[in-house]
């Protein structure tokens, strides 16, 4: 396509030539921005948790499912913009590309001031909903009432990368959050060690790393190629291009708030065994992100390429791009679970030594981290739907298999067996439902999107 050219080594041609090899170069440096923020955020909970106490250790740890709940949506939008920019893409919409691009920065500044009052008003009723306990809810009311006055922020860093992704482009996210992450470890142990200010120095120094990788992605918008380059006298809601991000985004958003909602119930759950078992899950919850983060860059390389060569109409490079994403995310998870698993002691040690934590740690690791690799077609297959312009089904089946599953665990089998063991199985016994149910929509769809090109 003509205008490409300029600063064509950040661009990758989806819809030409062998897919691996591209789909590894678009996936690894995702795999690597997202694996770093997430030990820049275990950073922040190993700061705490050896540096102050075990109940800021739970303060910090224990609220992303609480923050995912109220920034899902939003996030969750930025998938439409991929999405519906990758496809402009394919079908050589250079005018469609630029009006979604500013649709989408204007959706993020809203959403960002949005969220970042929601997140004030709500943190401390959502945190005594969700009985936490006594000795820790002032800290972590402080941690998301600091952590949400960065959200817009986070919008604009998400809605930005999705921009950049969409043509291929995944290592100047990583850029980004490479040296925001620098910055959050420096000052998390300057705020914490040298001024004592303990969840609320973990919570500025997020702060400020937000601002920096938000900063740096814009940047790059306003100085990009002519494609997706930003301008401010452009920035506006076009009503067609809305629409068409809500239609894929918001399905994608409303499934992780429901996630996020049976991660709230079992954070509620886990809150019932005391700031033992909420410090314990925290620190052992770190591994899990690191192999869903592995499995999600892929995720996002399968959606994606999708997106860009069903807009051009190559069915088979699509089938191509889910068997190999498939293969892919199967190799790094068991890769990831194996090595986390052989140094589970040395690592859960650099979260806490305190032999009130440490089980809880340990059994968690048992019974979700080494039952992970089932989780792996749930996500490569709605990822798969959602490249097709199908993001209601992943919607629905998550809601269904993992969502309402969880709630009905809960309130029968945890219920009546009230461990803790009881209550971590829930997670693989979800996620092989989801998965079943998952692999069998993407096959019956994937025949359905493709037959009006068979009719040309």
């Amino acid at each position: 396509m003509a205008g490409f050219s300029a600063r064509g080594s950040y661009r990758i041609d989806m819809l030409n030539g062998p897919l691996l090899g591209k789909m590894v170069l678009f996936a690894l440096p995702l795999a690597i921005s997202t694996v770093l923020q997430q030990l820049f955020n275990a950073a922040d909970i190993a700061v705490v948790g050896r540096f102050a106490s075990k109940q800021a250790l739970a303060a910090v740890g224990s609220n992303g499912a609480t923050i995912n709940l109220l920034i899902g949506l939003f996030v969750g939008l930025s998938v439409g913009t991929n999405v519906l920019i990758a496809k402009f893409i394919g079908q050589g919409s250079t005018e469609r590309v630029q009006r979604a691009v500013h649709t989408s920065i204007v959706v993020a500044l809203a959403s960002g001031v949005f969220l970042l009052f929601l997140g004030q008003a709500a943190s401390r009723p959502m945190l005594e909903f969700m009985e936490a306990p006594h000795d820790v809810i002032d800290l972590a009311t402080l941690y998301l009432r600091i952590y949400f006055l960065g959200v817009p922020f986070i919008m604009l860093f998400n809605f930005g990368a999705a921009i950049l992704r969409s043509k291929g482009d995944s290592r100047r996210p990583l850029y980004c959050l490479f040296l925001a992450g620098v910055c959050n470890v420096i000052l998390n142990l300057i705020l914490v060690i040298v001024f004592h200010l303990g969840v609320a120095g973990v919570a500025i120094a997020t702060v400020v790393s937000n601002v920096i990788s938000s900063s740096l992605v814009m940047w790059f918008l306003f100085h990009e190629e002519p494609l997706i380059r930003l301008s401010l006298s452009r920035l506006r809601l076009h009503a067609a291009e809305l629409r068409e991000i809500f239609s894929i985004g918001a399905p994608a958003g409303l499934q992780g708030m429901m996630f996020s909602l049976s991660n709230v119930a079992i954070q509620t759950a886990i809150n019932s065994f005391g700031s033992a078992a909420v410090a314990g899950s925290a620190a052992a919850l770190n591994f899990e992100f690191v192999t869903f983060l592995l499995v999600d860059a892929f995720c996002q390389a399968v959606t994606t390429f999708t997106s860009q060569n069903y807009g051009a109409g190559c069915e088979e490079r699509c089938k191509r791009v889910f068997w190999l994403g498939m293969g892919s995310a199967l190799l790094l998870k068991s890769s990831a679970i194996t090595l986390s698993w052989m140094l589970r002691e040395p690592l859960v040690a650099l979260f806490t030594v305190d032999a009130a934590v440490l089980p809880y740690a340990m059994a968690r690791l048992r019974y979700v981290l080494l039952w992970a690799m089932v989780s792996v077609p749930f996500g490569v297959a709605g990822a798969a739907l959602r490249g097709l312009g199908h993001s209601m089904v992943p919607a629905v089946l998550t809601v269904v298999g993992t969502c309402l599953f969880r709630f009905v665990w809960l309130w029968t089998f945890f219920r009546h067996w009230h461990t803790f063991e009881a209550l971590m199985f829930v997670y693989p016994v979800s996620w092989i439902l989801t998965s079943v149910m998952m692999m069998a929509a993407y096959f019956a769809v994937r025949k359905k999107a493709f037959a009006p090109f068979h009719q040309q």
